[in-house]
């Protein structure tokens, strides 16, 4: 048991649980911002376009209340709502990941320059042989092949 929770203990220690942790979190909140975003702007003028007083008007009545039963309701406005609020998220995912994608991507080019130029710093910083010492080691390579 108490090599399992070292394991459990190594485990939520790690960056990645903890970056995850975060998301959700973060996820969560702005879930409740989107949904506040359908429901009180979206929904609402959808009911507008609609001429309709409020947005449980897009819901379809399907069979009234009686005494002994509820209304049974075809919730189109909810379902709509419900889409819109998922497309709103997945629009700003997207938008997210494709900034995070762009920003790795400068990042990686900007490490590829710095590389190259530090290449070039080093290739500059060796000595070039002057013409005496290359015509000396022409010379040795000479009488090394006689």
């Amino acid at each position: 048991m108490k090599k399992f929770l070292e394991e459990f203990k190594a485990f939520i220690a790690r960056g990645n649980v903890m970056d995850m942790a975060i998301g959700v979190i973060i996820g969560g909140a702005f879930g409740s911002i989107t949904t506040a975003l359908v429901s009180n702007v979206i929904t609402p003028l959808l009911a507008y376009i609609f001429n309709s007083p409020n947005p449980d008007a897009l819901n379809i009545t399907l069979r009234a209340a009686t005494e002994d039963t509820e209304a049974l309701v075809l919730g189109l406005g909810t379902f709509i709502g419900a889409i819109i609020n998922f497309l709103v998220i997945a629009l700003v995912l997207f938008s997210v990941i494709k900034a995070m994608n762009k920003a790795h991507e400068l990042a990686e080019k900007a490490k590829k320059k710095e590389e190259e130029a530090v290449e070039e710093a080093a290739a500059e910083e060796e000595p070039k042989p002057t013409s005496e010492e290359l015509l000396t080691a022409i010379l040795e390579e000479l009488k090394s092949r006689k």
